[in-house]
């Protein structure tokens, strides 16, 4: 077997995975699944369009408080490229978030400066791999917050 066959093979278990995991979260209204263990920090469940295939999908992520708002790191493990729902949330900044059992209306905004420095930083104390992740890639990670909308 080939680097490229298990990295299909890889690719097709955590895309099983991720299913099962965002099932087990809306069914439960987050008592599974808002925290792996060993990982730390909560998790929510994502909504976004995407940017060229119009799909809806929806994607498990660490978060970080933020006042009334919330932050997800587009870190993709440290890959040289951003993970796709932050290009479709740049392109449909309008969506929804679960936590828990609520459900809410967000607008995503890419943070920058200061305001992104702070935020990696509480990603990393929550989730240490977020430090691995960026010495890993020559990109700034980018931070993005989910803010209440409606």
């Amino acid at each position: 077997m080939g680097v490229a066959d298990l990295a299909m093979r890889s690719s097709r278990f955590f895309d099983r995975l991720t299913v099962v995991h965002v099932l087990a979260y809306r069914a439960s209204g987050g008592l599974i699944g808002s925290r792996i263990p060993g990982v730390g920090g909560p998790m929510l469940l994502l909504d976004h369009v995407g940017a060229r295939s119009g799909q809806r999908r929806t994607t498990p992520l660490l978060y970080v408080p933020h006042g009334e708002d919330v932050a997800i790191i587009a870190s993709k493990g440290g890959n040289p490229k951003n993970p796709a729902w932050y290009h479709n949330l740049r392109a449909n900044p309008e969506t929804t978030v679960q936590i828990g059992r609520e459900r809410r209306k967000v607008r995503a905004r890419v943070t920058s400066g200061s305001e992104r420095d702070r935020l990696y930083a509480e990603a990393t104390r929550l989730y240490g791999g977020y430090a691995d992740y960026q010495a890993r890639t020559e990109r700034t990670i980018p931070v993005v917050v989910l803010e209440r909308a409606g």
